[in-house]
């Protein structure tokens, strides 16, 4: 019976010590696999995978989009299509009609945070404003400017945005309802083309390797590079001296974990002026949490194909 009675006290004091821990859903290691994607030549494409199958889900051109909707029922977010240099400036409640003179207007101008928070965006909150913004349409792949639009949001509510567009000159008006997808994180919105299916689903994706807008401080210049931007529902650990091969579920516990968008980024490669070219960062490795719970573990191999085509990173993934 004192047997009976102190077993039964071990599972008590063991219940209570893991019942606030997050459970982590059953799921066998395996074997590290290599993969490899290429952006093109030009970096012209955003390539989206998900990343316990290594499977690239969805591929488009980067000129495909030019905004992105938050589509939760109680979301307002509007983003850039960072990937092509997009700005905006925000001129205040004026008349949409007018004509606008640009001339002095660059150090106003604001990107979205590439961490992708949401109270750090070239918009930010214009509910209620009637605010009129310049938007830059940034560059296509070739560096060709795309030209600048004005953008007047109207109002959003759990189904749809509503906003207007007109040309610089004031010119062109029409009003755009852009109903919202709860399938995905972001309704894709073409300026010309309407609602695009440029994200993927929420639930079918972690990474997507693309070019986007970082904000450099020294000089203060917003400039385009190529890495790796992750979901909503991605964190990720940065690990700098680690040992990759030796990297189990255990060290999960170990370093703190982000949902910043940027979390692995650029960093992972170094270019050098001297000889032209990429060289991968050996130290760095991530653990990421992917959308289903899952941990893995990511380090990058080169930037080059085995062509040796630049902006092709090829990386070692193994799940913990």
């Amino acid at each position: 019976m004192n047997r009976l009675l102190l077993l039964a006290l071990v599972v008590l004091l063991a219940s209570a010590c893991m019942k606030d821990e997050l459970p982590v859903p059953a799921h066998t290691p395996g074997a590290g696999r290599i993969s490899e994607v290429c952006m093109g030549a030009a970096y012209q494409d955003q390539l989206w995978m998900d990343i316990a199958t290594g499977t690239v889900v969805s591929t488009n051109l980067k000129t495909a989009w030019d905004l992105a909707f938050e589509s939760t029922p109680e979301g307002w977010h509007v983003f850039v299509n960072g990937s092509r240099l997009m700005t905006a400036w925000n001129r205040g409640a004026i008349d949409i009609t007018q004509p606008m003179d640009t001339s002095g207007n660059f150090a106003g101008r604001h990107i979205d945070a590439p961490s992708g928070v949401m109270d750090s965006t070239a918009f930010g909150d214009w509910r209620g404003t009637n605010n009129v913004y310049i938007v830059d349409l940034g560059y296509t792949p070739l560096g060709e400017w795309l030209g600048m639009r004005k953008i007047r949001f109207n109002g959003v509510d759990a189904t749809s945005f509503t906003f207007d567009l007109a040309q610089l000159d004031g010119s062109g008006l029409v009003q755009i309802t852009v109903p919202k997808d709860p399938t995905r994180e972001f309704t894709c919105y073409h300026l010309t083309d309407g609602v695009v299916n440029v994200e993927p689903p929420a639930t079918a994706w972690d990474l997507v390797f693309t070019q986007y807008t970082h904000q450099f401080y020294e000089p203060f210049l917003p400039y385009i590079v190529s890495g790796v931007l992750t979901s909503k529902h991605t964190r990720v650990a940065v690990l700098r001296g680690a040992t990759f091969g030796t990297l189990s579920l255990a060290d999960t516990a170990q370093f703190p974990f982000s949902d910043h968008r940027d979390a692995i980024g650029y960093l992972w490669k170094t270019y050098s002026f001297e000889t032209s070219s990429y060289t991968i960062d050996d130290e760095l490795s991530y653990i990421i949490q992917d959308g289903e719970g899952y941990f893995h573990k990511l380090r990058f191999l080169d930037f080059y194909s085995e062509q040796g085509q630049v902006g092709c990173p090829r990386f070692e993934v193994e799940p913990l």
